[in-house]
């Protein structure tokens, strides 16, 4: 018989490199400008390589997932639906630029989100945070 050693747990990440890849979930937002849509697809990687080295790596990576499903993917849609209504009742015009501007907030939201947590800071977005914390937490 032969004896198989265990494989060694995954070593943590260092504090430099837990915010550097918090950073990046966050900033991949900006990925949406020129794809449309893939942005999301690097928080997903980033938070399946590291999410049993950091839990903090985790938690922002898959915050930055959520987020960018909703406000991003989702803030496009709406805004496709009240375009279209607006084609045949003109009196929306006013909506549907509104609806227009909520991917371009989340950008910015975004931008924001990995410029804090490059600085360290245990960010959490509003509405998404507390959901993906207790999502992870159990």
């Amino acid at each position: 018989m032969t004896d198989q050693i265990p494989p060694a747990p995954p070593q943590p990440l260092k504090p430099a490199e837990e915010k550097q890849w918090a950073m990046v979930s966050h900033l991949s937002i900006l990925v949406n400008l020129f794809s449309g849509f893939l942005g999301p697809a690097i928080p997903f990687v980033i938070y399946l390589i590291y999410r049993d080295r950091s839990r903090y790596v985790a938690y922002q990576s898959l915050q930055s997932l959520v987020f960018q499903l909703i406000w991003w993917v989702g803030g496009w849609t709406i805004a496709g639906v009240a375009w279209a209504i607006t084609s045949i009742v003109w009196l929306c015009i006013p909506l549907a630029c509104i609806f227009s501007i909520i991917p371009f907030a989340a950008l910015g939201y975004g931008v924001y989100a990995g410029i804090q947590t490059n600085q360290g800071q245990d960010f959490k977005y509003w509405l998404v945070g507390d959901w993906v914390r207790s999502t992870l937490t159990g």
